[in-house]
């Protein structure tokens, strides 16, 4: 697929300065593109980030303030498949790996699949502790007409409607919802847009959802595996990358000819411990790229015995770029669409370290789940709607011999405990760990764990915010009509028939920008679309019947 957009001349790749604002996914995929297939001099690429780390909400490492050394985190978990990721391998296609630059990233991913399947035998478990035939979706025929409803209408006429406006409340207790909800982070108040998007994006997994056997698994959390060997390879390249850099406003201009340029950037940078302000003015040569936004914005970490705190009135500035931006244009997009209602967006996740290996033992006995496989789990009767992955081992680079993780996360955070009697927003680490062994029904191992764990618990406000019911115009386009040097990114763009809350979205909006503001001849691969291939529609539609 290639796509050009009209009256846009290409800058010279070898005089071209790439300003990148946000040193996440999106920006580092820009940096990336604009060196091995732009021929854009390293030198002249910079990457300005706030905190002190790249790789944005795609993290995962040592916890903050933990009670002990060696105890770990990851705010998120990330699914990839081969059929819809193709951006993000086409790109780690020539990113060597962690730990043997003879083979990339890619390549990795490949070996380590091929070794460890995902096959979940344990999806969804109920109050009783007992294994449910999660293979039976539990669709009626209404059920199956409403979903076909929803995929015959355009994006035009669902609008800004919710999911529950297209099915009815038997719809959310079958299996196929308990599935798809927890698999990919849907609440039935999200945006019906988003549904149908992924309906079509991932219906090859309709036949596997009860397995997730479509899903490929990183060597290593995505942090390590991902954005590690990235960042090494754009500093082996000579990128220039600035941490403690905040862009906090930009300034653009329209031409006579309706053209629209970029002018300069704000940033405040971080130096010792003062703070210098100062104007970044933006020539011929210059481009910027924006990224936008974030659903890691705002989050807290609690510990064994301390709860994390909800933060309502953004106080960090994932948001503050985009409000300001948002100001200087009507199609710059609309953040209060996706920021204003942190109760529809939160949600809490946890990390499990372990100085043994006896509660997944347990955990492997009870699921029949192979160690490491990476397979989800739901209680999906339990008040707080717990589901917890256990990766394989080690899970963290460098992690210690005898150390273990898995990590879970909790979507009806305002609920009660069914064991622990109150909100999980309101629950300390251990309670939360004392609830989830409970759920599992592994009572005679709870002293045991609670005294050889330790928990990391993580309050996101902006967790789903993508998913927010929106209407045209709320997330801007990667290119705006008329922008000559400028371009956004992350998961807050528009790009149509693409799904966010993916690694993919980030990469392939860095891919596009990049590729049409540098005139890059080469192909960008198409969006999936497992509909056009009989094979996966047939089988999707056995699976529906099923």
């Amino acid at each position: 697929m290639k796509t050009r957009t009209p009256h846009l001349t290409p800058f010279n790749p070898q005089t071209a300065h790439l300003w990148i604002v946000g040193g996440g996914i999106a920006g580092m995929s820009v940096a990336a593109f604009a060196i091995r297939d732009g021929g854009v001099p390293a030198s002249h690429i910079h990457i300005l980030e706030e905190t002190a780390i790249p790789g944005g909400s795609m993290d995962g490492g040592a916890a903050p303030n933990a009670p002990a050394p060696q105890t770990w985190v990851t705010r998120g978990g990330r699914m990839l498949t081969d059929e819809t990721y193709l951006c993000l391998w086409d790109l780690f296609e020539s990113i060597p790996s962690l730990e043997d630059p003879t083979v990339s990233v890619r390549e990795e991913c490949r070996q380590f699949n091929a070794k460890v399947h995902t096959h979940a035998q344990a999806r969804l478990i109920d109050g009783q502790h007992r294994i449910a035939d999660a293979a039976k979706l539990g669709f009626s025929m209404g059920h199956r007409v409403q979903m076909l409803r929803l995929l015959a209408l355009s994006e035009e006429h669902i609008g800004s409607r919710r999911i529950e406006e297209f099915f009815d409340e038997a719809f959310f207790q079958t299996h196929f919802w308990r599935m798809w909800r927890t698999t990919f982070a849907f609440q039935k108040w999200h945006s019906a847009i988003e549904l149908r998007r992924y309906f079509l994006r991932f219906v090859q997994e309709f036949p596997r959802i009860h397995t997730l056997a479509g899903v490929r698994r990183t060597k290593y959390n995505q942090y390590d595996s991902m954005v590690m060997p990235l960042q090494r390879w754009l500093m082996q390249q000579g990128v220039d990358v600035r941490f403690g850099h905040r862009v906090v406003d930009a300034a653009f201009e329209t031409l006579l000819d309706g053209s629209r340029r970029a002018t300069s950037l704000r940033v405040q940078a971080q130096q010792g411990g003062s703070i210098t302000d100062s104007t970044l003015p933006l020539g011929a040569d210059d481009i910027a790229f924006f990224t936008l936004g974030s659903i890691t914005s705002d989050a807290r970490y609690g510990g064994n015995d301390d709860v994390p705190a909800l933060v309502r009135d953004r106080q960090d500035h994932g948001w503050a770029l985009w409000e300001s931006i948002a100001q200087k244009a009507p199609d710059f997009g609309r953040p209060a669409a996706f920021c204003g209602n942190v109760d529809e967006h939160k949600w809490e996740s946890f990390t499990l370290t372990m100085r043994d290996d006896r509660l997944l033992q347990r955990i492997t006995e009870y699921s029949g789940n192979k160690p490491g496989t990476g397979a989800l789990m739901t209680w999906y009767e339990s008040g707080w709607h717990l589901s917890v992955v256990v990766p394989y081992q080690p899970h963290f680079y460098g992690m210690a011999e005898g150390t273990y993780t898995l990590w879970g996360y909790g979507f009806q955070v305002d609920n009660l405990g069914d064991y622990v009697r109150k909100p999980m927003a309101q629950a300390t680490g251990r309670e939360i760990l004392t609830e989830l062994i409970l759920q599992m029904g592994f009572d005679d191992l709870l002293d045991h764990v609670l005294a050889t764990t330790d928990i990391t618990t993580v309050m996101m406000p902006y967790a789903s915010a993508l998913f927010a019911c929106r209407a045209p115009g709320d997330r801007p386009k990667v290119l705006p009509d008329g922008a000559q040097n400028f371009a956004f990114l992350g998961q807050f763009v528009e790009m149509e028939q693409d799904v966010v809350f993916t690694v993919e979205y980030s990469v392939r909006c860095a891919m596009l920008a990049t590729y049409q503001l540098l005139g890059i001849d080469r192909e960008i691969p198409a969006i999936y679309n497992g509909l056009l291939d009989p094979k996966v529609g047939l089988q999707a539609l056995e699976a529906a019947f099923h």
